[in-house]
């Protein structure tokens, strides 16, 4: 249990979460907006009527509050209707839920649309997030539901099956069948999860892979990339991860520019698979390759081993069967992994949490995790070297923000490495921000720092920190969802300790630590 300053908004936190017995988890998630599921659905069949949510009606106040707000005249032709008004025999999934029944709408939600992508390649994870059994013809009620990871719970959101038209047009996202449905309700629901569709609007994919699994993602800058860079994805996708990627550009990310490759910057991209094959031209050489998508559903790579490039007729047909390799303008295309690594600034891996997957082949996580805040003027301290122009540096506050206790006793199976090192990734994120950006909310610069300690079990107090240096901390403070890094450190106990970079900010946080070995024991 970590030590915080005293104020009720904190003790309430602690108090929930001990009284759940379970719940939030996956096999017992949450009631968002207290709705169940089962209930509202038979209490619509024996009345023999459609349900309407009330909790995310099919209104203006749903769309958004700025750009889809009320006063927008983007909103003014738009009319809520359900499948069956839109098109003849509606289905939920057709011929199995897979990446070109994902194209991004009239909405700026690319990241969370290559988050999805990603979800396919995993039926396990899909049909959690996806349940499965749902449809329009099957005792149809008009209700559907799905779960996310909401900030360390599994929630089950409900929703009806009233979408946003324009012209019997779908506005945001759709698929590639006209009559399917399954991931327009799923945008819908995470709409709901969020407060409306505009508060979607931007963002990285490792937020929705995140929410889609309960992972946790590390950040690859191409320029600084590890050596084993290929290796660390092909990895990673054998054990289930996800993966995202995407181009920097210096305008702003709605205004998305196509280049004359037929890569587009701003935008978010999945990673659908890795993989080498050997060249007829060189018996001896291997090229390797990489498989993205497009959630636009079109726009590809023209350069090599685009859809019809030359480079195909220099592999076997053994070679092309075990890709995939089609020629289709449906978004997905194949391209070497040097002019990925050439044309790509960033990339994204979602690695998943022991409650993610139950098949021993794929890696799995030890994790620990924790829910604090930190409160004006008792628990946000603001991080160690804040010089803001109002900044008394007499009132040094960092030691006020709430700790959390490390024990690293396990140390890696490295035999190439003299000294015991523990490997382990600290993700700091910050809750609600998204949801409250109609209250004016943005994201706080967030960030964490370790000390070493010697069996302290008290809260460290100011002359600790002004004494002793950090042993490790976040790269920086940065203003995403989420800050995670990976450490290696020696075997000992530590304290973790995150805050915001300017003091007195209030806001609600959620610091885990993954581990490949049980290394961290509170």
């Amino acid at each position: 249990m970590p030590y915080t300053p005293s104020g009720y908004f904190c003790d309430r936190l602690i108090r929930e979460r001990e009284r759940r017995d379970g719940e939030g988890s996956v096999t017992k998630p949450l009631r968002f907006s207290g709705q169940d599921f089962k209930t509202l659905k038979q209490d619509c069949l024996q009345k023999k009527v459609l349900f309407e949510d009330d909790t995310f009606p099919a209104s203006v106040d749903s769309l958004g509050y700025k750009e889809l707000g009320p006063k927008s005249s983007k909103v003014k032709n738009i009319v809520w209707k359900r499948p069956k008004d839109i098109c003849d025999n509606p289905q939920f999934i057709v011929g199995g839920a897979s990446r070109t029944d994902i194209c991004q709408g009239d909405l700026g939600d690319c990241w969370l649309l290559a988050a999805i992508a990603c979800l396919t390649l995993n039926d396990k994870l899909l049909y959690r997030v996806v349940p499965e059994e749902q449809s329009f013809s099957d005792n149809y009620a008009g209700i559907f539901h799905f779960q996310f990871w909401h900030y360390g719970d599994w929630m089950d959101v409900v929703v009806d099956d009233r979408i946003p038209t324009i012209n019997n047009q779908l506005v945001f996202t759709k698929s590639a069948e006209r009559n399917e449905f399954w991931s327009v309700l799923l945008e819908k629901a995470y709409a709901k999860l969020h407060g409306s569709y505009e508060t979607l609007k931007g963002g990285n994919t490792a937020e929705g892979m995140e929410d889609f699994t309960g992972g946790v993602t590390e950040f690859y800058e191409m320029k600084n990339a590890p050596k084993e860079l290929y290796k660390i994805m092909k990895k990673a996708l054998e054990r289930g991860s996800l993966m995202g990627c995407s181009i920097d550009t210096l305008v702003p990310a709605r205004l998305e520019t196509r280049t004359t490759t037929g890569l587009v910057k701003g935008h978010a991209y999945s990673v659908t698979a890795v993989d080498e094959c050997k060249q007829s031209a060189q018996k001896e050489s291997k090229v390797r390759l990489v498989r993205l998508r497009n959630p636009w559903g079109q726009v590809e790579w023209n350069g090599p081993w685009s859809d019809n490039s030359k480079e195909w007729s220099t592999i076997s047909k053994e070679d092309k069967e075990k890709l995939h390799q089609q020629i289709a303008e449906d978004g997905e295309f194949w391209m070497s992994f040097a002019d990925f690594t050439k044309n790509y600034t960033k990339l994204e891996i979602c690695n998943l949490t022991p409650d993610a997957l139950d098949d021993d082949k794929l890696h799995k996580w030890t994790v620990s995790v924790n829910e604090g805040c930190w409160v004006r003027g008792c628990s946000a301290g603001g991080c160690k070297n804040y010089s803001g122009e109002q900044f008394d540096p007499c009132s040094y506050t960092f030691w006020t923000n709430p700790q959390y206790r490390l024990r690293l006793l396990e140390e890696d199976d490295d035999l190439d490495n003299s000294e015991a090192v523990c490997s382990f990734v600290v993700a700091l994120m910050q809750k609600n921000r998204r949801k409250e950006r109609k209250l004016g909310a943005s994201l706080f610069t967030i960030g964490f720092s370790i000390y070493e300690m010697h069996g302290n079990k008290q809260h460290m107090q100011k002359e600790f920190f002004l004494l002793n240096s950090s042993k490790a901390r976040s790269k920086a403070y940065i203003n995403l969802r989420e800050v995670t890094q990976r450490f290696r450190l020696s075997p000992g106990e530590y304290v973790i300790v995150p805050s915001t970079y300017e003091p007195h900010q209030e806001g609600e946080f959620l610091l885990r630590v993954f581990s490949e070995k049980k290394n961290v024991s509170e």
